[in-house]
């Protein structure tokens, strides 16, 4: 096996790693506060595939890290333009009272956060990633 190749899987092998890893840690919700991990992860596989061509590899070879390096570019696109960042004084937390709202509920009609007046409440919120 060439030595293109063999550096190829290996870039293919670290932008699946750490794109299920992603996703996990997404579908829990635990994604840490810095992303520097990843993206180092996702260069480093742009880089083993754009090294997996300098060092030759077979026409079949070429895949590999064809598919790592176009995983990882759409990654770190995708984190590139979605920042996420936290206004610690508008945040709310716990124990805190919520702000007054309305919004659409799942029937379509109105729901006015008044209505909870005088009751406990979970309000669970979810950050997306992507």
């Amino acid at each position: 096996m060439k030595t293109g190749t063999k550096l190829g899987l290996a870039a293919l092998a670290l932008a699946v790693g750490t794109t299920v890893l992603w996703f996990r840690m997404t579908g829990t919700v635990g994604l840490p506060d810095t992303r520097a991990g990843f993206v180092v992860a996702w260069i480093a596989a742009i880089a083993l595939g754009i090294f997996a061509f300098i060092k030759r590899t077979s026409i079949p070879g070429a895949l590999p890290p064809v598919l790592g390096m176009l995983v990882s570019s759409f990654l770190l696109f995708t984190v590139y333009i979605s920042p996420q960042t936290l206004d610690t004084a508008k945040s709310i937390k716990v124990g805190d009272t919520i702000p007054h709202f309305t919004a659409p509920d799942g029937h379509g009609k109105t729901f006015d956060s008044a209505s909870l007046n005088g009751h406990l409440v979970l309000i669970k919120f979810f950050r997306a990633h992507w």
